[in-house]
């Protein structure tokens, strides 16, 4: 035991520049930083606190009256927490860094309800006692469960955030609890508060997360959550998240000189909407020549919706050029999306300026939109409370709470029940009112909408059927949707690996991380539906990590699990076939003209240059192209396994009529081709009415002979 707190001392004293870099990089706003003195004062109370005996334990006692004084120093304790923002980030319980052999309780009331469960926001399954249950719940209704954690090396713990039961059946969590630390999980060091353990508050409710932060942080490896009191009508039942800075240790096998990462010099941070605002100006003049800032209207409170455009020519739709967006913040709380998005504005931006031959021809032959924050209201609210204290549903909802995802018109329904719905009784939100809008000024192709709190891709249909909960509702281009999907997921670092943990009670690893989206859960009124039935654009939803509001030091980390997928997916616009459909006689293009695939029930409609994309896999293709007032044409295309569209040009000749009318209106002569044709089928019409003279004068001639005789 000597020993081993001299080597933790040690170790201390080595990561005392650490300490002071960690501090400053991992707060919540990225942007606190400490003076020297106080990063000496914290030093000095680590190595206070780690050269305390260890070597026996607190006996047992009763001390009811001490608890309750503790007690109501924990309220106060928790009343000058509120709002504050801890030094140290969150270990991972939330994020699944920490592993499932990390975690021990004293007991547990099942499988289902083990150490295991007891993560920051992890959901139950629709049964409660299943095995994916939403919480620890200890076996016993004592003072002596604990749930504990094994950080795998000496750690500064600073604080514990903690939750409820998560069910929608019972009430249950912890009121007040105590906190416990250990180097070798035998002997155990009360936190105190002053010279009385410390008594913190827990929970009143099932999802509000509630901060404590320690009166003195500690280094240890172990720590331990000991209930004291809990819902009277419930049992003890908890998640849990656990703050502390890894103490740098040589000898450890979990030692690494630095936290892994991005090498990509990114602005990794959460930014709020001024801050959103500065980083997208600084991107676009970086790159003024390739980038272009516009808005497509503004949320409830007057917040704009700001897309970055990219592409070689901004500003303007380029014959031929494919139309591509990305879609994040439709919930306000799964922010990763939103960051995401500008961390890649910004490396297209600069590694276009580098002359990184992907990102050149990406930029060259497509036009890209992002949108960061579909919902800026609700965004700023969980900013507002930060990463883990937002919960799992504040500012998931509209500022008139409405659920975007569910907005959209339900064109499922009136195609399949072939009835009208009364969409204007539809609260419509302006956000989705916005991207309506959006969605019909530009002719985008292919699309995904980014989410969080799984870790899947889904793809259209979103609605079941007949309302059922859940069932395979596969559209007609249900195998390019699959390779779609599989694309993102398929080079997902985190979703590609086949050891990592479900995030909460739905194991879509055995669907190789992609599933139909109604096959998950019905929704009806999605925009990936809406922009499928509406549109000519395919669109995907991808859930990108089981946290929703990551801590900004693990950002870097999700990056860099995104990034190819991001540039892989957008490169998929350029599968299948395109072309330009023009009118013969003037050679301009015909917007609004159809384009069928034989063999697949969903037709696409060209732009209004006359040019079109329909996103295929290899094969060959009968495709027929008609128009208001020209004859159809068919044309025979073929498809290679390559991302570069197949051209397939269409050229439409006016029907006769239409083609005289347009002639005429405008002025003009009749071409002589069309005067032969007229001649020819006056002519015609001249044979057919002589014919009939001559057989009514023929008749008229019998009649007159027999009226004679």
């Amino acid at each position: 035991m000597l020993m081993q707190r001299l080597h933790v001392c040690a170790a201390i004293i080595l990561c005392t520049a650490h300490a002071r870099l960690s501090f400053e990089n991992q707060t919540v706003d990225n942007n606190v930083t400490k003076s020297e003195s106080n990063d000496l004062k914290s030093v000095l109370n680590l190595v206070g606190n780690v050269t305390e005996s260890l070597d026996t334990a607190k006996p047992d006692e009763d001390h009811t009256q001490a608890q309750r004084n503790a007690s109501e120093d924990g309220e106060q304790m928790n009343k000058e927490n509120h709002g504050a923002k801890p030094d140290c980030p969150p270990l991972g319980l939330e994020s699944l860094k920490v592993s499932d052999d990390q975690l021990e309780s004293s007991s547990y009331l099942s499988v289902g309800l083990g150490p295991h469960r007891g993560r920051l926001n992890i959901q139950s399954g629709i049964e409660d006692d299943d095995e994916y249950d939403g919480a620890w719940c200890a076996g016993v209704e004592d003072q002596e469960q604990w749930l504990q954690l094994n950080a795998l090396r000496p750690t500064l713990f600073t604080g514990v955030i903690l939750q409820g039961r998560n069910s929608i059946w019972s009430l249950n969590w912890v009121r007040t609890y105590k906190v416990q630390f250990s180097n070798d999980s035998s002997v155990w060091q009360p936190c105190m508060n002053g010279s009385e353990e410390a008594v913190f508050v827990g929970n009143e409710d099932l999802e509000t997360p509630v901060l404590a932060l320690f009166p003195e942080p500690s280094v240890a490896q172990y720590i331990r959550i000991n209930p004291q009191t809990w819902f009277s009508n419930g049992t003890i039942c908890l998640r849990a998240e656990v703050l502390g800075c890894p103490v740098p240790d040589p000898d450890s096998p979990h030692f690494s000189e630095s936290e892994s990462g991005s090498l990509d010099d990114l602005d990794f941070r959460h930014h709020n909407y001024n801050e959103m605002r500065k980083l997208m100006k600084s991107v676009n003049d970086e790159c003024p020549n390739i980038t272009r800032i516009y808005t497509i209207g503004r949320s409830y409170t007057g917040l704009k919706l700001y897309v970055m455009e990219i592409s070689g020519n901004p500003g303007k739709h380029e014959l031929g050029e494919p139309e591509f967006r990305y879609v994040a913040g439709m919930h306000g709380n799964e922010v990763l999306g939103r960051e995401l998005l500008l961390n890649l504005m910004q490396y297209i931006c600069r590694e276009y300026n580098r002359g990184n031959q992907r990102v050149v021809q990406l930029v060259k032959d497509t036009r890209i939109h992002l949108l960061p924050s579909m919902n800026p209201d609700g965004y700023e609210t969980a900013y507002e409370k930060g990463s883990e204290l937002s919960g799992w549903a504040l500012g998931r909802y509209s500022f008139e709470g409405i659920d975007m995802n569910h907005n959209f018109p339900d064109l499922n329904n009136i195609m399949w029940d072939a009835q009208e719905l009364a969409l204007d009784k539809k609260r419509v939100a302006p956000e989705t009112r916005a991207v309506i809008s959006w969605m019909q000024d530009i002719p985008f192709v292919l699309s995904a909408n980014l989410h969080g709190g799984e870790l899947v891709v889904t793809y259209p249909f979103d609605c079941t059927r007949d309302w059922i909960p859940r069932q395979d509702t596969p559209t007609a281009d249900n195998d390019f949707f699959r390779w779609l999907a599989t694309v993102y997921a398929s080079t997902n670092l985190v979703m590609a690996n086949p050891e990592r943990r479900i995030c909460h009670s739905e194991d879509f690893q055995q669907h190789n991380n992609i599933i139909n989206g109604a096959d998950w859960h019905t929704v009806p009124g999605s925009m990936n539906d809406f922009s499928y039935l509406h549109t000519n654009c395919f669109e995907i939803t991808v859930e990108l990590s089981c946290d929703k509001f990551p801590h900004v030091s693990e950002l870097p980390i999700e990056w860099e699990n995104n990034k190819e997928s991001l540039l892989l997916y957008m490169e998929q616009v350029h599968r299948g076939i395109k072309g330009v459909i023009r009118d013969k006689d003037t050679r301009a293009g015909i917007a609004n003209a159809v384009i069928k695939v034989d063999g697949l029930g969903h037709d696409i409609r060209s732009a209004v240059d006359g040019d079109y994309w329909r996103l295929l896999n290899p094969g060959e293709y009968k495709i027929t192209v008609w128009a208001e007032g020209y004859f159809p044409r068919i044309r025979h295309c073929s498809v290679g396994s390559e991302p570069h569209a197949t051209i397939c040009d269409f050229t439409l000749t006016k029907t006769s009529q239409d083609r005289l009318k347009q002639i005429l209106a405008s002025g003009g002569k009749i071409p002589r081709d069309n005067q032969v044709r007229i001649r020819a089928m006056r002519m015609r019409k001249l044979r057919a009415s002589t014919k009939i003279l001559n057989r009514r004068r023929e008749q008229q001639q019998r009649l007159n002979k027999v009226k004679r005789k």
